[in-house]
């Protein structure tokens, strides 16, 4: 299938607007590709999560929205880590969860929240959102999560304006 004006290289929704991806993480020979999303509109407007899968990073399908906005406020930019160790306590038994690390975004200010999904296209938002309040910073937003290994925590790096803010979690929460 071609289509005169849609990338050949660059990942697009099937429709809507894209923002900037976000949480790209390879698990069991997938890779997951979040991303910034109105699925209702061509412009800018309430903030998803879209989420795509490939296995060679050019074929791509197509899965449910990730996440949507709700009583917190828009979906913004974040990451997402494939936590094979449980550290979070979302896992279930053999099944290890992807956790999604988000920004909430709303008139009141940016907080930081997440969501993990077991079967890696379903994701539950933790019911105790948000996870990193707004300390009083404007653009509090884009949160980057890593694994320390050296010191067994997970590392949180969170832009505000011309700065960034290091939380660490031995946990996600």
């Amino acid at each position: 299938m071609s289509e005169l004006y849609r990338p050949r290289l660059h990942f697009t929704p099937e429709s809507g607007w894209m923002n900037d991806p976000n949480g790209l993480v390879y698990v069991d020979g997938l890779y997951h590709l979040f991303y910034q999303y109105h699925p209702f509109s061509t412009k800018w407007g309430p903030m998803h999560w879209g989420h795509s899968v490939s296995k060679d990073l050019i074929h791509w399908t197509h899965l449910p929205i990730a996440l949507e906005p709700d009583e917190l406020g828009f979906i913004f930019s974040g990451s997402a880590v494939y936590d094979k160790d449980n550290t979070s306590g979302f896992g279930k038994e053999d099944k290890r969860p992807i956790v999604a690390i988000f920004t909430h975004h709303s008139d009141g200010g940016e907080k930081q929240s997440i969501a993990w999904s077991l079967d890696r296209i379903c994701f539950t938002k933790y019911s105790h959102n948000p996870v990193i309040e707004n300390p009083g910073i404007r653009d509090f937003r884009d949160p980057k999560v890593f694994w320390y290994e050296e010191g067994k925590c997970w590392i949180m790096v969170v832009s505000a304006g011309d700065r960034v803010y290091f939380y660490k979690s031995e946990n996600l929460i």
